[in-house]
């Protein structure tokens, strides 16, 4: 007899707890719930990318599937540049599920041209303040200073690609008077599904002579609410709470855990 009788999830009868995605959501809620006192809106993302030694090659590490990476413990640089064919690839792969009848929830799709210019933080040439502007009508779309909260990189020796989840804070600020040190501009695909945008940017980098210094492409998922991110932040663990309010936060990070993974799966090997 070769078929496999029904089997429980274990002898307790429930499945273990998934270790991989609780760290990441105690990292980021950790974040929140720490970061300083100030009005804005806190950002999590993960941008796909590869994780490089200094001597600019791809890292290794002595594991065999994803790993998180204690923070501050590996010498190596997160960098999310991807090759145009990678750009292309992706563009591809999103649009086919844009329009495919296959899936549940709807992915819905904005083009935008943005222009972000930086402008020093109260005469602080390490600070930025970065305006973003519509391309087409010079409108102001936000300003603000970011705050970097943290970052957790995971490294994928198995795919193309690996992985760094960052949290910051971005604080409203007033328009800057002072002339821009930068500017870059930003030609997205802004991807929408359920509580998660997927964006797939080619950036344009110019200094303060006008001259294009460099074209990145890139490609991150972002948590789109930031006011439920908080609130489901902050009903985490509590008894109080019914269940499913207690247990919104972890679900809504295993969520975009997966998105982030099934990104990092698809990449191509034209990515370096």
């Amino acid at each position: 007899m070769s078929s496999l009788p029904p089997l429980s999830l274990s002898i307790l009868g429930v499945e273990p707890l998934d270790e991989f995605i609780k760290e990441i959501a105690d990292f980021i809620h950790h974040m929140i719930i720490s970061r300083p006192d100030l009005p804005g809106k806190v950002e999590v993302e993960a941008k796909i990318g590869l994780l490089r030694e200094r001597n600019g090659g791809r890292l290794l590490l002595p594991v065999l599937v994803e790993t998180i990476l204690r923070p501050d413990t590996v010498d190596c640089r997160f960098e999310s540049n991807m090759t145009a064919a990678q750009h292309k690839h992706f563009n591809t792969l999103l649009n086919n599920l844009k329009t495919s009848s296959q899936r549940g929830s709807p992915l819905d799709y904005a083009h935008l041209y943005l222009v972000d210019s930086f402008h020093a933080s109260g005469g602080n040439e390490r600070e930025k303040i970065r305006v973003t502007r519509d391309e087409k009508t010079d409108a102001v779309v936000e300003v603000m200073k970011k705050i970097r909260l943290g970052d957790l990189n995971i490294y994928s020796p198995k795919r193309c690609a690996d992985w760094r989840v960052s949290v910051n804070l971005e604080v409203p600020v007033a328009l800057p008077t002072d002339p821009a040190t930068h500017t870059r501009r930003k030609d997205r695909m802004k991807y929408m599904h359920e509580e998660f945008s997927i964006d797939l940017t080619q950036v344009t980098s110019t200094n303060s002579n006008g001259v294009s210094s460099e074209i990145l492409h890139e490609l991150e998922v972002e948590i789109s609410r930031p006011e439920l991110l908080l609130a489901t932040a902050a009903k985490r663990g509590d008894i109080n709470a019914p269940e499913n309010e207690r247990n919104a936060f972890d679900e809504l990070i295993r969520a975009f855990v997966n998105n982030a993974r099934i990104l990092v799966r698809n990449a191509n090997d034209s990515w370096h």
